[in-house]
């Protein structure tokens, strides 16, 4: 750190000499020289810290040091000196020193003139002042009095005549600002002044006079104004502030001055502190009284819900933060809290986005026409909402012309209709007479007489009452303390900014003050805040009405039921949420119900017919039991529709997971029985007839248990898996929730759609592992597919068993065996489950919220599906044995070309397919040996003809041909091989 500042200050040590290079006395380039301290005092080097100082010989050039004194010394000479740009500082001529002086209220004398001779100002050792009071006024006390070792040798005499001595009071009155409560709290600070003068019985020798400034309710002018009244005569006896921003500054200061604060208008909770503000009284209660009746309406009208918009400053950030540890302790909830410096426009949108409902608005007067504006704009007013504000604004402050808001007074009267305001009783409800002798309306009319303006149009004319009380508390208390009560009965004309005996007994008589005054009874607590009631109070047509008082001490709520509501009663903390579910249509329901039953009988009169028709060699060739548990599969998914499409509409919550159970095994075992019969018919069909030739033997037999082997492993792994899954992550209702939608009729609800599912912790990861039906795609109600439960679907081990299904009839369709006479009616059935579960996963998925839709399609898909497989396996064995009446006998089966028939014919085919592949070797073979032979007969007819002229055509059209010439062609006829010659 000292690194750092020594380079900051080397540019200006290195500034250079003044023309021609001489350099003053002590001047170095460097700036100047340390000055070293006066005796019983020190120098205040500003910016730098004792370590910084030691370390450092030269300041810079324009580098101030102020010098300061110990005890009850002031400096004499210069207190402040400069380093100039030739390396001296200014005034060092001059010495300056710390030298005791005697208290400068002896340089003045009220009603009188003092006379300084043997020094100068301030008072020195060795002064001497000479006291002379003004005609009319005689001296009491001792003429002359010397400094001495700085005390005064004798008491500070007092002019006495026919006037009182005067004791001023110091006010700041913000006249304007966001709250100024001056235009009518200074009249009635001057109407009160005025009849405790009047009086002999308080404060006989004494008048108290005010000394006032406008601070416009800004901390920065009040400041000035401060100083002003602390370093200015007269001395001022106790500071009046207004507003509490200002009220915290001065308070904060005033004790470094030993000064009581008494304040009119301030509010902020954070001037209850006592160790930070201890002599601060006040008799406006603090703002935290508001919040025991902001609770108590909360908890009258049945609201648990609130939000808050406040003006950033401390008065309404400790307020709310008191409120918010109230309204947790009641059981009500902030749900949104909104801040602003100067522009409300964006906090007043998030609120209605928030759907915020009762809001708390914390700001000053100016504050709230741009925060009602904005709330006119937004449209959040009306039925549907209730402002709380603070009842110390001007009755028409929203019809109170403001350039800095472009909302017209129509549109701000429609704003702020309705809403409720806290408001400490300022104003003795009571017809009873003060300790002014006035009751308070005869005080609000004489107020009013001596306003300029109309009282709606005064700032602070409700807090009026509170400052025409403040100055009698005032009075009553330094009453005590002058004598008149008091036990020592000092003399306040002796009072300075530091006697501290004085001011710890204004303290005890101001905190022991109570009286009946305007605004009531006046009582201060630990923290010098006033207790009191809060009025009620609602904006009905324009104009504010009483509507309860609330006592926070004795938790006593007087109710006078004559609160409005613009719809009619207080409207909800929030849009109240109407939780619906949305439930299958029962007309759909109850007609795939109806078909799903169809489905079963005729799933049972095929199983029956299957059954008594087991004996018939055509039934036995299509392997009936597999057929058997195809129509059971059929059955069972068809019966799956019946779960499917229960919800909340039939069942209770708790027997949901039943349901959604009984959907998973009747759907997961229906597939593997119907389905996986039919996969073993095909798988068996394509294994064996696609054989090789050396193994082709394997026709020829059929062992049955391999087939229902196989399909008890697929219904075992579905047994397992889905018995894992019940007991490890077993489904359970769940809810789905859709937007919010609005009701046709115009009533403050909004309308929450639900649906139902049947879901577990680790749905994907089952689907995945155990498809729960192919006919299932897309879910039906309670079921809802997802991306990942689609390829769970397509990608799991029975998605691929439906694949392979397609694959497989795919490849055997032109196979033909009597085994299995009806695999190609199997092969229509997978082709028709494939394209079912090929078209409604797709759109399932996409109507997964649509409880009807999804229903329909996953539930004619497992109607549908079944129907067909049904009709395409049992349907044309029925019309076979009808037609062909081979139901009656085995024997006549056989006649009438039954099975024996079908197996010569196929025995027969067998071995004419094998002669017709050996003859046509043979013949290959013979036609590359005739090849051979007319290639050596055109060679042998060539070397004759060279050797033998030609001879005269055969009149036949041919050669004559020996016996040992070879053939023209082969002829073959079934086994035997022909020679033909031409």
């Amino acid at each position: 750190m000292l690194l750092l500042l020594l380079l900051l200050l080397a540019p200006l040590f290195l500034r250079p000499l003044g023309a021609g290079g001489a350099q003053a006395p002590n001047a170095t380039s460097e700036g100047c020289q340390i000055i070293h301290p006066p005796w019983e005092g020190g120098i205040r080097y500003r910016g730098l810290t004792r370590d910084q100082v030691k370390a450092i010989n030269f300041l810079p050039v324009d580098y101030e040091i102020e010098y300061v004194c110990r005890g009850e010394r002031e400096v004499v000479g210069p207190k402040v000196r400069k380093c100039l740009a030739n390396g001296s500082w200014t005034d060092m001529d001059t010495p300056s020193r710390c030298v005791r002086i005697c208290s400068k209220s002896y340089l003045t004398l009220e009603n009188g003139k003092v006379f300084l001779t043997g020094g100068d100002l301030p008072a020195l050792d060795g002064a001497r002042v000479d006291f002379r009071c003004d005609p009319d006024f005689h001296l009491v006390g001792s003429s002359r009095s010397i400094c001495s070792q700085g005390q005064w040798s004798t008491p500070k005499p007092h002019c006495q005549g026919e006037e009182r001595r005067a004791v001023y009071i110091g006010a700041l009155f913000p006249m304007s600002g966001g709250w100024p409560g001056g235009q009518a709290c200074q009249p009635a600070v001057e109407m009160a002044l005025e009849d405790v003068n009047s009086r002999r019985d308080i404060l006989p020798d004494y008048e108290l006079k005010l000394i006032h400034h406008d601070s416009k309710c800004d901390p920065g002018q009040a400041t000035k104004y401060l100083y002003e009244l602390l370093y200015n005569d007269p001395i001022k006896i106790i500071l009046m502030p207004g507003c509490s921003s200002v009220s915290t500054l001065v308070a904060e200061a005033a004790r470094m001055w030993n000064l009581i604060v008494l304040s009119y208008g301030s509010s902020s909770p954070a001037l209850s502190n006592r160790q930070r503000f201890p002599t601060f009284f006040r008799t406006h209660p603090s703002a935290t009284l508001h919040n025991p009746t902001r609770v108590k309406l909360f908890e009258k009208w049945g609201w648990k819900k609130i939000a808050t918009i406040q003006q950033t400053t401390e008065v309404f950030t400790s307020t709310l933060d008191d409120l918010e540890e109230r309204v947790k302790e009641a059981g009500i909830e902030i749900t949104f809290r909104q801040s602003f410096f100067s522009d409300p426009a964006v906090p007043v949108k998030n609120l209605k986005r928030q759907d915020a409902r009762i809001i708390v608005g914390l700001f000053y007067e100016t504050e709230a026409r741009k925060v009602f504006c904005e709330v006119y704009k937004e449209r959040l007013f009306g039925k549907k909402y209730v402002w709380f504000l603070i009842g110390w604004y001007a009755d028409n402050w929203f019809k109170t012309y403001d350039p800095s808001i472009n909302c017209t007074v129509d549109e701000m009267t429609e704003a702020v209709e309705g809403h409720i305001t806290t408001e400490i009783v300022m104003l003795n409800p009571a017809n009873t007479r003060s300790i002014s002798n006035m009751t308070s309306q005869e005080f609000v009319e004489k107020l009013t007489k001596r306003l300029k303006r109309h009282p709606e149009e005064t700032g602070g004319f409700q807090e009026a009452p509170l400052a025409y009380d403040a100055i009698w508390a005032l009075a009553l208390a330094l009453n005590k303390t002058s004598g008149g009560g008091g036990r020592s009965g000092v003399r306040l004309e002796d009072f300075n900014y530091n006697n501290q005996t004085i001011t710890d007994q204004i303290y005890r008589a101001m905190n022991s003050s109570s009286f009946e005054g305007v605004s009531g009874h006046v009582v201060f607590d630990a923290s010098g805040s006033r207790m009191a009631w809060t009025l009620i109070e609602q904006l009905q047509g324009g104009s504010y009405k009483k509507i309860g008082y609330y006592d926070s001490t004795k938790d006593d709520l007087s109710w006078s039921k004559t609160d409005k509501w613009i719809g009619g009663s207080p409207p909800a903390d929030q849009t109240m949420v109407i939780k619906t579910f949305r439930f299958l249509s029962q007309k759909l329901f109850i007609s795939v119900s109806v078909l799903s039953s169809l489905g079963i009988v005729l799933a049972v009169v095929c199983l029956s017919f299957n059954i008594y028709n087991s004996h018939v060699r055509y039934i036995q060739n299509s392997q009936p039991n597999l057929n058997n548990l195809t129509a059971v599969g059929c059955s069972l998914a068809l019966a799956a529709v019946f779960p499917l499409g229960l919800d909340g509409y039939h069942i209770g919550r708790s027997q949901f997971p039943f349901v959604c159970q009984a959907r998973l095994w009747l759907l997961g075992l229906g597939f593997s029985l119907g389905y996986g019969s039919m996969f073993t018919k095909i798988w068996w069909v394509h294994t064996v007839f696609t054989k090789k030739e050396e193994k082709k033997e394997w026709r020829k037999t059929l062992e049955p248990w391999k087939l229902y082997a196989t399909v008890g492993l697929l219904v075992g792994m579905d047994v397992l898996t889905l018995a894992i899954w019940q007991i490890v992550d077993p489904l359970h209702q769940t809810i789905e929730t859709f937007a919010k939608e609005e009701p046709k009729e115009d009533i403050d609800v909004s309308i929450l759609p639900q649906l139902e599912h049947c879901s577990s912790k680790k749905m994907n990861t089952w689907l995945e592992e155990g498809w729960v039906g192919s006919r299932e795609l897309g879910g039906a109600p309670g079921s809802p597919l997802t991306l990942p439960a689609f390829l769970g679907i397509f990608y799991g081990y029975k998605g691929l068993l439906l694949l392979l299904g397609i694959f497989l009839a795919y490849e055997t369709k032109s196979v033909s065996t009597e085994k299995i006479n009806d695999h190609r009616a199997v092969g229509m059935a997978i082709y028709n489950v494939a394209v079912l579960c090929l078209i409604t996963a797709p759109v399932t998925m996409i109507l997964s919220s649509q409880q009807d839709a999804a229903f329909a399609f996953a539930s004619l898909a497992i109607v549908f599906s079944s129907y067909i497989t049904l009709v395409v396996l049992f349907v044309p064995k029925m019309r076979r044995l009808v037609t062909r009446g081979e139901w009656q006998s085995e024997t006549q089966d056989t006649m009438k070309t039954g099975s024996s028939t079908n197996n010569n014919e196929e025995e027969k085919s067998r071995l004419l397919e094998k002669e017709n592949r050996e003859l046509e070797k043979i013949i290959a073979e013979k036609e590359e040996r005739v090849s051979e032979l007319r290639h050596q007969l055109q060679s042998r007819q060539q070397l004759r003809s060279r050797r033998h002229p030609p001879t005269p055509p055969d009149p036949s059209g041919g050669l004559p041909r020996g016996p040992s010439e070879p053939p023209d062609r082969l002829s073959c006829d079934g086994s035997r091989v022909h020679l033909l010659y031409k």
